[in-house]
């Protein structure tokens, strides 16, 4: 069983902790929101890193499968989506973000759906988690439904401790950054996530085609 915990969690950090597109987010997030606005953009992802960790380790082959034989377009499609949020960040303002007195239940469900859509929006995550499953023998020898809930739960865990951890860290520099430098950060992250974008867009197509 503490084997099956102490790999749930390390998983659950390996798989968040890459700064991709959701990285970027979280951290612009917790910059110009704060630390809320941050944790609840990484829960989402970490919800979203579940789903794809159910579906990697309970065998469902025809999803696999699926993801397997379209992960080209699945790729494009994801690329277009991370497109969207970089231009959206690109002409947000993040002056007025922090100028707002208060944020609201819809504002922390928007944190919340954005987070786990942008982390859905890359199925591809699940041959890592294949990866990783097979390279830890992560519940291999599980036998009951007590032992997977915990395994699965562990990885959630690992997920959700990456994010409160950077978010912490990233709340602690917000007090240093001036609006200018916040509006320079936003305009970085955006151009990143542009970037990574761009990249998996033409990469996908190549594949498509080829």
């Amino acid at each position: 069983m503490f084997h099956t915990v102490l790999w749930g969690v390390i998983i659950g950090i390996l798989i968040s902790a890459p700064l991709g597109p959701i990285g970027v987010l979280v951290i612009q997030r917790t910059l110009n929101n704060g630390r809320n606005a941050g944790i609840l953009t990484g829960f989402g992802a970490a919800v979203s890193d579940l789903i794809y960790a159910l579906v990697s380790g309970l065998g469902l082959s025809f999803i696999v499968d699926f993801i397997s034989s379209n992960g080209s377009a699945l790729q494009v499609v994801g690329s277009v989506i991370i497109f969207i949020f970089g231009i959206y960040l690109w002409k947000k303002n993040p002056v007025k973000d922090i100028n707002t007195s208060h944020t609201s239940k819809s504002s922390y469900f928007k944190y919340f759906i954005t987070g786990m859509i942008l982390t859905l929006s890359n199925p591809m995550i699940i041959f890592f988690y294949l990866a990783l499953f097979a390279r830890t023998n992560f519940l291999l020898s599980a036998n009951n439904v007590s032992q997977y809930t915990i395994g699965y739960l562990s990885i959630a865990l690992g997920a959700l401790s990456w994010w409160i951890f950077i978010t912490w860290i990233m709340n602690k520099v917000r007090a240093h950054f001036k609006l200018r430098s916040l509006f320079l950060v936003n305009k970085i992250i955006a151009i990143v996530m542009v970037i990574v974008s761009i990249i998996g867009f033409v990469y996908g197509l190549k594949q498509f085609f080829s």
